[in-house]
């Protein structure tokens, strides 16, 4: 499967994140405070909790429930309880919209 459109680009505010489901797969897109578009996988590794309802920090993404930091580039978390890392994934931004791979994981 290739990208797939998510939303257009001025959609995001800087440091926010909103969740997409592509395949199956719950994904946060995420625009960090230099503005960058990033697409981690939503669900915390320490519980089931969607990371799009979390804060954007720089660049990071933080789960609401119990405060673990997820680095946006690259899935690892910065803190405990999560020690897992989110799968990472392609984005492109082409004539203002934002468009998601869900087969192509970046892995650290």
């Amino acid at each position: 499967m290739s990208a797939q459109r998510v939303c257009a680009e001025s959609e995001l505010g800087v440091a926010t994140a909103m969740k997409v489901v592509l395949d199956g797969k719950p994904i946060a897109v995420v625009k960090d405070s230099s503005g960058a578009v990033h697409a981690i996988g939503d669900t915390c590794t320490h519980g089931d909790i969607s990371l799009s309802e979390g804060f954007v920090e720089d660049s990071t993404l933080e789960c609401w429930a119990h405060g673990s930091k997820f680095e946006l580039s690259t899935g690892k978390p910065l803190n405990f309880p999560a020690y897992e890392p989110v799968p990472v994934y392609t984005v492109t931004v082409d004539g203002g919209d934002v468009y998601v791979d869900p087969d192509a994981i970046i892995t650290p």
